[in-house]
This record gives C-alpha cells, sequence and structure tokens, in this order.
C-alpha cells in the first residue's frame, strides 16, 4: 500500500517508511501499480487518475460532520493523525488546530513564514529581509530583522501555546518553528500518519 499527499506542484509518496517527492507536472500515475490511498489539492492531477482504478480518494472515509466543508483536506489528515493536541501545519500557510477526545475544536490560518517575510518586502524595500530564528521574542528589537520576526511570531507563538498540550509541529518549516517551540513533537510525516488511521478505521466499518 502507497500512501499519496498530492500538492500544487509536488507528488509526495510514502511508501514502506520512505518518502520520495516528485514535480506533479511530470509525475505518471501509470508507473505506479500498486494501491495509492491519496489526498489531493491539485484539480488537474485529480483528471489525470479519474480512470486508474488503484487509486482511492481517502476524501470517501472523511467523517465532513466531525470537520466543516471548506477544511483543507491536508488539514483533515493530521488531525486524524492526533487524538489529544494541538497540531501546527508549517507550510506555504502556517495552520494550527486542536483536537480534544479525538472531537475537532477548530483552528485557524496564518501566513507562512516565506509568505510573511515576502508581505513585509513588498510594502518597502527596506523591509526585505530574512527573518531570525535566534531572536528572543520576550524582548524589543534593535534591528529591523528581529522587529520583524517579533512582530509576526510573538504573538503567533503566545497564541499556540495558550491552546494548551501536547503539541505537535509538522509541514516544511517545523524545525524552524521548533526553535520557538521546544516542547513540541516534530513529526513531518504527521500527514501518512493520518492517512493510515483513517484507513484503519474505514476498513473496521
Amino acid at each position: 500500500m502507497i500512501l499519496c499527499d498530492v500538492g500544487n506542484t509536488s507528488v509526495d509518496l510514502f511508501y514502506v517508511g520512505k518518502r520520495t517527492k516528485l514535480s506533479a507536472e511530470d509525475f505518471d500515475p501509470a508507473t505506479v501499480q500498486d494501491s495509492v490511498y491519496y489526498v489531493s489539492v491539485n484539480a488537474s492531477f485529480n483528471e489525470r487518475i479519474q480512470n486508474y482504478t488503484n487509486w482511492y480518494d481517502l476524501r470517501q472515509l472523511i467523517d465532513w460532520e466531525k470537520y466543516y466543508p471548506t477544511m483543507g483536506i491536508d488539514r483533515i489528515m493530521v488531525c486524524e493523525a492526533v487524538e489529544e493536541g494541538v497540531i501546527v501545519d508549517a507550510g506555504s500557510a502556517i495552520t494550527v488546530d486542536v483536537m480534544r477526545g479525538d472531537v475537532y475544536q477548530g483552528g485557524f490560518i496564518s501566513l507562512g513564514l516565506r509568505s510573511a517575510q515576502s508581505a513585509y518586502a513588498n510594502l518597502s524595500g527596506a523591509l526585505d529581509v530574512s527573518f531570525n530564528f535566534e531572536v528572543d521574542l520576550a524582548k524589543m528589537a534593535k534591528n529591523t530583522p528581529d522587529a520583524l520576526t517579533v512582530g509576526f511570531l510573538a504573538p503567533l507563538i503566545e497564541k499556540i501555546q495558550s491552546l494548551g498540550k501536547p503539541l505537535y509541529l509538522t509541514g516544511g518549516d517545523a524545525v524552524l518553528l521548533s526553535c520557538f517551540l521546544p516542547e513540541a513533537t516534530v513529526d513531518e510525516e504527521l500527514i501518512f500518519k493520518g492517512m493510515k488511521k483513517l484507513i484503519e478505521k474505514g476498513v473496521k466499518c
């Protein structure tokens, strides 16, 4: 069984504990003969695999009453992986969701780190600088990189910490955020764990 997370630009395959990331545009689904259980936010890719009977869309197994109709499929999968805790998925956007007793409590969406830096740069060339991930968020900044880092991350980190524990970090920028959330568990395979749990639930039903 192969698990697959399809994004706008990439296809992330998980098989026997190993991940392989490929270009969504160049990937040929006909090259995969095994059963593939996937989630996808890529409409054009979804059209390409409609006629492949070995590709199974995990949307069909989701209990949508547990979430809300427009919630992203990737957010739902990381929530499915956690019965109790706060899940921070640090990708193009930063999503924060809370699970208590395997019940979804809600969440929020913030700009991702790179999107935030780009937004500042669009305001002024003087703000076109990188965040400083070694800054002390509790202190007032005395230079531009630190000022932008504190301005963006201090309220975000404070809000995340207020939601309780345990805390899980996943996504491409999880390690960077962990500098400010040292108590968090970093798990870059959380989405695949959620997919596997959802499949197991579906089999039992």
